[in-house]
C-alpha cells in the first residue's frame, strides 16, 4: 500500500458526522451478495480506499459501487498502531456492504520498506516501533523491512481484533518482505541476527565476511543459501503467527515486483493463500516504455506459478494517485487478464484516484470481465519461454529479459528449462548456465549480449525489439502451426490453444492494424492504443 498524508484517529461521533452524506440512502438498500461469495472463475475488481478518503469524499463510495467494484479494502492497523479503532472499521463495513460491496482489510505489519532510518515524508515517525528497525549488509540501519520481537505477536493481536470487529480477508501490505527493493538481497544483518545465524550453522566471523562478499558478488554460496533460507523461515513464521488467529484463507500476502527468496519470500510457502502478484510501473514515465509493460507482465506471470488464479490479486497501483493516467491505469487490467489473475486490486494509498478516473475505469472493468471470462482457466502456449530461475530468485537483480513478450510470438511460462523453443534468461541465470549449475534439456537458451558471457550452446541477443523481430523472421518457416503477428510492432501475442483464441495486447500508443498468421491463413484486427483484442482461431 502506497501511503501519502498520515492517517488521523476519529471517534464514533466524528465518524457519524462525516459519513452522514452516505446515510440512509445506502442503508436503505440492504445487503447484497459480496465478492467473497461470487463465482471464483469470474473476474473481480477491488478498490483500496482509506477511511480518510471515504470521510472526506462522500461521493466516492457511490461512484466506485456504480463503476462495478466488488469489494472495498480499508487500512486501520499500520506499523503496530491503530489509526482507526475497530469500532470505526465495523461501522464502515456496514456502509460498504449496504452499498453492495464486500469490505476487507489491509495492514502494514512491518512498515513501508526504506533504505535509511529517515521516516518517509508521508509517515509519522511515532508509527514506527523499535522492532521494525533493520540493518543492511553494509551496516546501514533502515526502517520497515525486518522482523524483531514482538512484531509477529503485535500483528497477530491486531489482525485478530480486525477480524472480530469486521470479518473479512486481510492482506499484509506494503510488500511483506525482508529486502528494501526487488534488487536487494535481504534479511536483517543486525548483531542479533548475525550471532544467531553463526551459532545455528556453526559458522565463524571470518565466514560471515565471506558471505557479505558473496552478497556483493551475487554468488549463491551454500552459506548465503542458508542465510536466505533462515530469512524465509522468519518471514513465513511471522505470517503463520498471524494466520493462526484467523480462519483458513483469510490472510494474504502482498509480494513486490519479482518478490522471491532473496527478499525472504519463499513463494511455495504461500501457495494456498491469497497473494498479490508483484507489479511496479506506478506512474506514466515507468509504464510508457514497452519494456515497462513487458516487465510488469513478466512479474505477474512469474508469481502465477505459485498461486491459483482464484487466490491471485493484482497490484493495479498509481503512485502518486494521479501519477498514472486513467488510460494507463485501465491498460494495466490487461496484465491480469493475460496472466489469469482473477482479482484486480486498484490502489493509490491514502489519497484516492481523481474521481474522474472512474469514468475511464468503469467501462474498462466491464470489458475485461468479458475478455477474462473467455480466457479463464486456459494456459498460454508458444515457442518463446518465460523463465525466472533459481539464481534470479535468490541472488539476481530485478531486470528480466522480458522484451520477447512484445515480439508478437506466443509464449509459455516454465519453471525448468524447456526441451524445445527459446528460453530467455536473466543475467543471473545465464551465469549459472555458464557455470553448469543447470543444463538445458534440448531447447535454446537466449541471454543478453551485454552479460559479458560466452555460454556454450546458448545464443546472445540484444534485448531490443529490432533483434527480437529479426529472430522472429528466422523462425517463420517453423511457425506454420503457431499463430504469430505478421507486423513488426510491439504487441503481446498470447495463444490459448484449448480456448482456440489468440489475445493480442497492443503495447503502442497508436491504433494498430494487426495481422495474425496461422496455419496458412490470416486474421486481421484493429487494436486501439494499449487495447487487448481477442481473435478466434
Amino acid at each position: 500500500m502506497r501511503m501519502s498524508p498520515r492517517c488521523t484517529q476519529i471517534n464514533r461521533r466524528a465518524f457519524l458526522q462525516t459519513s452522514g452524506a452516505l446515510g440512509a440512502t445506502l442503508l436503505a438498500g440492504g445487503t447484497f451478495p459480496f465478492a467473497s461469495a461470487a463465482e471464483t472463475t469470474k473476474r473481480q475488481f477491488h478498490a483500496s480506499l482509506s477511511i480518510k478518503a471515504l470521510e472526506e469524499n462522500p461521493e466516492l463510495l457511490p461512484i466506485v459501487a456504480k463503476a462495478g467494484v466488488d469489494a472495498v479494502w480499508v487500512a486501520a492497523f499500520l506499523q503496530g498502531s491503530w489509526h482507526y479503532p475497530p469500532e470505526t472499521v465495523a461501522l464502515w463495513k456496514q456502509r460498504i456492504e449496504a452499498a453492495g460491496m464486500a469490505m476487507h482489510h489491509i495492514t502494514v505489519p512491518l512498515g513501508h520498506p526504506s533504505f535509511t532510518e529517515q521516516t518517509p515524508d508521508y509517515m509519522d515517525s511515532a508509527q514506527y516501533l523499535p522492532w521494525q528497525a533493520g540493518v543492511r549488509p553494509d551496516g546501514q540501519r533502515y526502517l520497515g523491512v525486518s522482523v524483531h520481537p514482538p512484531a509477529a505477536e503485535v500483528n497477530a493481536e491486531g489482525v485478530g481484533k480486525l477480524y472480530q470487529a469486521a470479518p473479512g480477508t486481510i492482506f499484509l501490505d506494503d510488500d511483506f518482505r525482508l529486502a528494501p527493493s526487488p534488487h536487494d538481497i535481504g534479511g536483517c544483518f543486525c548483531d542479533k541476527h548475525r550471532q544467531a545465524f553463526l551459532k545455528k550453522h556453526y559458522y565463524s566471523d571470518t565466514q560471515w565476511d565471506e558471505m557479505i562478499n558473496a552478497i556483493n558478488q551475487r554468488s549463491l554460496t551454500p552459506m548465503l543459501r542458508a542465510w536466505l533460507n533462515d530469512a524465509c523461515d522468519e518471514l513465513t513464521a511471522c505470517f503463520r503467527t498471524q494466520q493462526q488467529v484467523l480462519p483458513p484463507g483469510r490472510l494474504g500476502i502482498m509480494v513486490m515486483y519479482l518478490g522471491s527468496e532473496k527478499a525472504g519470500i519463499r513463494l511455495s510457502d504461500y501457495k494456498d493463500t491469497p497473494m498479490r502478484v508483484g507489479e511496479l510501473m506506478f506512474n506514466d514515465a515507468s509504464f510508457a516504455p514497452v519494456k515497462g509493460k513487458t516487465d510488469e507482465l513478466f512479474s505477474a506471470l512469474f508469481h502465477r506459478r505459485f498461486v491459483t488464479p482464484e487466490n491471485a490479486y493484482s497490484e493495479t497501483t498509481a503512485w502518486p494517485p494521479d501519477g498514472l493516467s486513467a488510460a494507463n491505469l485501465a491498460a494495466k487490467f490487461a496484465v491480469s487478464t493475460l496472466s489469469d489473475v482473477r482479482n484486480s486490486m486498484m490502489m493509490s494509498g491514502i489519497t484516492p484516484y481523481p474521481l474522474s478516473y472512474w469514468d475511464t475505469l468503469a467501462p474498462a472493468m466491464k470489458t475485461h470481465r468479458a475478455l477474462h471470462e473467455r480466457l479463464a482457466g486456459h494456459v498460454p502456449r508458444g515457442p518463446f519461454k518465460h523463465f525466472w530461475g533459481e539464481h534470479s530468485r535468490w541472488v539476481g537483480d530485478a531486470n528480466p529479459f522480458s522484451l520477447f513478450l512484445a515480439s508478437g510470438i506466443p509464449f509459455e511460462v516454465i519453471d525448468t528449462p524447456a526441451a524445445d523453443g527459446y528460453t530467455f534468461l536473466s543475467d543471473a541465470d545465464a551465469r549459472a548456465l555458464d557455470k553448469k549449475v543447470f543444463e538445458m534439456s534440448g531447447g535454446t537458451a537466449v541471454y543478453r549480449d551485454t552479460a559479458g558471457l560466452n555460454v556454450a550452446g546458448a545464443r546472445p541477443l540484444p534485448e531490443s525489439l529490432d533483434a527480437l523481430f529479426s529472430l522472429k523472421h528466422e523462425l517463420l518457416p517453423s511457425l506454420k502451426d503457431t499463430p504469430y503477428v505478421v507486423e513488426d510492432v510491439p504487441v503481446v501475442c498470447a495463444w490459448y490453444p484449448t480456448a482456440k483464441i489468440a489475445a493480442l495486447w497492443n503495447l503502442s500508443e497508436q491504433r494498430q492494424a494487426l495481422t495474425l498468421a496461422f496455419q496458412g491463413g490470416e486474421h486481421t484486427v484493429t487494436a486501439g492504443p494499449l487495447e487487448l483484442a481477442l481473435i478466434d482461431l
